[in-house]
C-alpha cells in the first residue's frame, strides 16, 4: 500500500491532474519562447536580445561618434540589468549584429574579429570592442521623449523598453530567424531605399495592392549579393502570402587566361553559405568525379571573394559547367521567406508585405503622437517658468527682499504675486548670475517663440494628413541616407533568368564523356564494357544464352529498349553494369511486365523517327523525342492487346516502306501512307489471310531496297525491279522476287 508524503512543516496536500499541469506549464513556455525569444516585433524588428544590446549601449554612451567599449562590458550590462541569460549567447547576438555578411544595415560597428564569411567564429568577448552605427541610433531616436512604454527588467532594479521608436524599417531591411514553438519566422534582408519607397506610396495609398509595392519592392537584397533568378510570378505571391522563397546564384563571370583558355570568376555567393563548406564540398565532388566539366577550384579571396573555378578544357561551355555546380553544390540556394512576426508585440501571425509595412508605418505615427504630446508639456513647464521669471524680473527688488526676509519665501512670492508652485521653485532656484541677464526682451522674445512652436504642435496631433507629411518627410530623410547612391544603401542582389539548359544537357554534363559498348543478350540481360574496340566474339554469356546486339555508345547516351508490350524504356548508359560480369537483367532494371519481352536496343537521337509494327501488321511513325521516358515504367507508345504485340522498330529514314509477311508475301509502299503519331494502335501496313508480320523495312527511293542472305551476302534492287511489288498501304503483296532469302527476313 502506497503511503502518502507528508510535506515538510505539516502542510496539506493538493492534488492536481497531471494533464492539465502539463498542458500549463507547456503552454506557458511556448508562449514564452514564441513572445520573448524567437519572433520578432513587426514595428522594429527586433527580438528582445537585440533590443536589449542596444538599450545597453545606449546607456553606456555608445554613440556612432563615441569611442569604443570592451563587448565584454556591453555584454555584462546586458545580462546583468536586462536579460538573465548566457553571456555567450548574448554575445553571439552582438557579433551577428556587427557582421556585414550576415546583416544588411550593420547595428553594431565592431572593432576586433568578428569572424568572417568562411564561417570562422568571433574572437571572446574581452578582444573585442563595439558601438552604435547610424542605423541603432535612428532604432533608439526619441527614445528618452516618451515614445514608447517602458516595463521593469527582471528584478525590478531597471526599467527597459518594450519596444523601440524605430525610426529605420529594421524588420524587412535586416531580416529576422527564428523557431518557436509551433512556428518560425525567416525573412530575409531587403533594400531600404525601396522600402522606404514603398513605405511613401502606403502614405498615399494604405490599401495598395501587393503588385503595385513589388514594383517597388522587387525581391530581397542580400549582404553577400548574388543573382535571384526566381520569376516574378513567384515573387509576387510570395510577397501576398507572406510565405515563399527565393532563389538565388552565385555571381560569375568568366575571366581571359591566354591562348584561348579561360576560368570562371565567382565574386559573390549566396546568402548564409559559409565560403570554406562550399569550396569542400565542391572538391568532394570533384574527387568523386561527379563534375566531369571541372579541372580544379581554388580559393583566392582576400577581403572580397574570388573563387576560380578551371574547367576541363577550352571547350567546355562555361555556362553548362556552372549549371552542373549549380545543381550540386551551394552556388544555388532557396532562401526562405516566411513573414511570421508579432504584430503590436503580441500576436502572432504572417503577414504579407503590405500590411509589415502598414504596421511600422502607424507605430511610427504612435511614436510621433507621443514625441509631440511630450514636447508639448516640455513647452508647457517652460511657458509657464518664463512667465514667472517675467513677474521677478517686473518685481526684482520686492522678490529680492521677500527672499532676504522671510523664513520661508516660496508661499510669499506664490501669495504675493499669484506665482504657481513651478514658477516660485524656478525663481527660487535661479543663480544670482543669472539676474544680470533677466531681462524682459529675451524672455518675451523665447516666450514667443515657444508659443508659435506650441500652437504648431497643437495643430499637428488635430491634423491627421500633416502627421502622415511629416511622418513621410522622415521616412524621405532615411531614404536619402542609406539611398541606391550610397555605398552602404546600393542594392547588391541582382535579378536575372535562369539560362535555359535542358535536363538531359546538365545530366550529360555531369558525367564523363567515355566511349562504351552496350552489349545485350538474347535473354535480355544487358552490361557496358569500356572502349568501342570490343571482340564480341569473345564474349561470355551463361549458358544457353547468346549475343544478341552490340552497340557502339557513349556513358552520356540514353539507351533505348523497345518491348513487345508496346512500351519504350530508357536507360542512363552511365548507370549501366560494367562488363565484368554477365551484366544483369533488362527487366530488373525497368518495371517491365513479366509477360514482355526485349525487341530491340539502340541509342537514343532526338532527330529520329521510328516505324513501329504490331504482329498483326498495323504500324506508324512515332518520333524519338516522344519516347523518352523519366521513369522506370517508360512510355506508352504503342496500344496492343493480348495476343496482339509490338513486333518490330525500325529507323524511318527514308521515303519507301517494305513490309514482309509470315507468309513470305512482299509489298512495297510510299513512307507518306503512313501516319505519324505520338501513341495509338495505327494503321493496317499490309493485309494478311493467314499468320502476320514478319519483317519491314524502311529504304530511300533512289537507293533501293537491300536485304542479305543465309550467308551473309547483300542484294540491292531498286524499284524498277521491284515494280511488281509497288503498291498502298494494306495490300496483300505478293511472293518476293527469286534470290530472297527463305528466313523471311531483310537481314
Amino acid at each position: 500500500m502506497a503511503k502518502h508524503l507528508i510535506p515538510p512543516g505539516g502542510g496539506d496536500i493538493e492534488t492536481i491532474n497531471l494533464r492539465e499541469a502539463l498542458e500549463e506549464r507547456y503552454l506557458s513556455y511556448a508562449l514564452s519562447t514564441i513572445m520573448h525569444r524567437a519572433l520578432p516585433d513587426v514595428r522594429d524588428g527586433l527580438k528582445p536580445v537585440h533590443r536589449r544590446i542596444l538599450h545597453a549601449m545606449r546607456q553606456l554612451k555608445l554613440e556612432p561618434g563615441a569611442g569604443f567599449k570592451k563587448s565584454a562590458r556591453v555584454v555584462g550590462d546586458v545580462i546583468g540589468k536586462y536579460h538573465p541569460h548566457g553571456d555567450q549567447s548574448v554575445y553571439d547576438a552582438l557579433v551577428r549584429l556587427a557582421q556585414n555578411f550576415a546583416v544588411r544595415y550593420p547595428l553594431v560597428d565592431g572593432q576586433g574579429n568578428f569572424g568572417n564569411i568562411d564561417g570562422d567564429n568571433a574572437a571572446a568577448m574581452r578582444y573585442t570592442e563595439a558601438r552604435m552605427t547610424e542605423v541603432a541610433r535612428l532604432l533608439l531616436e526619441g527614445l528618452d521623449e516618451d515614445s514608447v512604454d517602458f516595463r521593469e527588467t527582471y528584478d525590478g532594479s531597471e526599467t527597459e523598453p518594450i519596444v523601440l521608436p524605430g525610426a529605420f524599417p529594421n524588420l524587412l531591411a535586416n531580416g529576422s530567424s527564428g523557431i518557436a514553438v509551433g512556428m518560425a519566422t525567416n525573412i530575409p534582408p531587403h533594400n531600404v531605399a525601396e522600402l522606404c519607397d514603398a513605405a511613401l506610396h502606403l502614405i498615399k495609398t494604405p490599401n495598395a495592392r501587393v503588385e503595385t509595392l513589388v514594383a517597388l519592392v522587387p525581391g530581397p537584397d542580400l549582404p553577400t549579393g548574388g543573382i535571384i533568378v526566381e520569376g516574378k510570378e513567384s515573387i509576387t505571391e510570395a510577397y501576398r502570402t507572406g510565405r515563399g522563397s527565393f532563389r538565388v546564384r552565385a555571381r560569375w563571370a568568366t575571366e581571359d587566361q591566354g591562348r584561348g583558355t579561360y576560368a570562371v570568376i565567382v565574386t559573390e555567393i549566396p546568402y548564409q553559405v559559409q565560403k570554406s563548406k562550399l569550396i569542400e564540398r565542391i572538391a568532394e565532388l570533384l574527387e568523386a568525379k561527379r563534375l566531369p566539366l571541372l579541372a580544379d577550384i581554388r580559393d583566392e579571396s582576400a577581403e572580397d571573394i574570388r573563387i576560380v573555378i578551371e574547367p576541363k578544357s577550352r571547350t567546355v561551355d562555361a555556362a553548362l559547367l556552372m549549371e552542373s555546380l549549380f545543381k550540386l553544390t551551394d552556388l544555388e540556394t532557396r532562401v526562405p521567406l516566411n513573414l511570421n512576426v508579432l504584430s503590436k508585440g503580441l500576436v502572432p501571425r504572417v503577414m504579407n508585405l503590405g500590411e509589415v509595412l502598414n504596421e511600422w508605418l502607424a507605430h511610427r505615427r504612435e511614436v510621433l503622437t507621443r514625441r509631440t504630446n511630450f514636447r508639448l508639456g516640455e513647452i508647457r513647464h517652460r511657458l509657464e517658468v518664463l512667465d514667472g521669471y517675467l513677474v521677478a524680473y517686473l518685481n526684482l527688488d520686492k522678490v529680492i527682499h521677500i527672499i532676504r526676509t522671510e523664513d520661508e519665501p516660496k508661499p510669499v512670492l506664490m501669495n504675493t504675486f499669484k506665482l504657481t508652485d513651478v514658477q516660485a521653485e524656478a525663481i527660487l532656484n535661479m543663480r544670482l548670475r543669472s539676474l544680470r541677464k533677466l531681462e524682459e526682451f529675451e524672455i518675451r522674445g523665447e516666450h514667443g517663440k515657444l508659443s508659435t512652436e506650441q500652437k504648431d504642435l497643437e495643430g499637428l496631433l488635430k491634423s491627421e494628413d500633416r502627421q502622415w507629411a511629416v511622418i513621410a518627410d522622415q521616412v524621405r530623410e532615411v531614404r536619402k541616407t542609406f539611398g541606391p547612391n550610397t555605398p552602404l544603401g546600393k542594392r547588391r542582389t541582382g535579378f536575372a533568368d535562369a539560362p535555359e539548359h535542358s535536363e538531359e544537357d546538365i545530366q550529360e554534363a555531369m558525367v564523363e564523356r567515355e566511349p562504351i559498348t552496350v552489349v545485350v543478350s538474347d535473354k535480355g540481360w544487358i552490361r557496358a564494357m569500356k572502349g568501342h574496340d570490343i571482340d564480341v566474339a569473345a564474349l561470355a554469356f551463361k549458358t544457353d544464352d547468346r549475343l544478341r546486339t552490340a552497340i557502339k555508345a557513349e556513358t552520356t547516351d540514353k539507351i533505348i529498349v523497345a518491348s513487345t508490350g508496346g512500351r519504350f524504356y530508357t536507360l542512363a548508359a552511365d548507370k549501366l553494369p560494367g562488363g565484368r560480369g554477365h551484366g544483369e537483367p533488362i527487366r530488373l532494371m525497368v518495371d517491365m511486365d513479366a509477360a514482355e519481352d526485349v525487341i530491340s536496343v539502340f541509342v537514343h537521337d532526338g532527330a529520329r523517327r521510328l516505324l513501329v509494327v504490331s504482329n498483326e501488321g498495323r504500324g506508324f511513325i512515332v518520333p524519338e523525342v516522344e519516347i523518352l521516358a523519366n521513369t522506370r515504367k517508360g512510355k506508352q507508345a504503342m496500344t496492343v492487346s493480348a495476343p496482339e504485340e509490338m513486333r518490330i522498330c525500325v529507323d524511318a529514314a527514308g521515303d519507301m516502306v517494305a513490309t514482309l509477311g509470315e507468309n513470305r508475301k512482299l509489298l512495297i509502299f510510299p513512307l507518306m501512307e503512313v501516319p505519324e503519331m505520338n501513341r495509338g494502335k495505327g494503321v493496317r501496313l499490309q493485309k494478311f489471310q493467314q499468320g502476320g508480320i514478319a519483317d519491314a523495312r524502311v529504304f530511300r527511293k533512289d537507293e533501293g531496297l537491300t536485304w542479305q542472305d543465309s550467308s551473309g551476302r547483300s542484294f540491292t534492287r531498286d524499284l524498277k525491279e521491284l515494280r511488281d511489288w509497288v503498291g498502298t498501304r494494306a495490300q496483300s503483296g505478293r511472293l518476293p522476287p527469286q534470290g530472297f532469302p527463305r528466313h523471311g527476313k531483310f537481314g
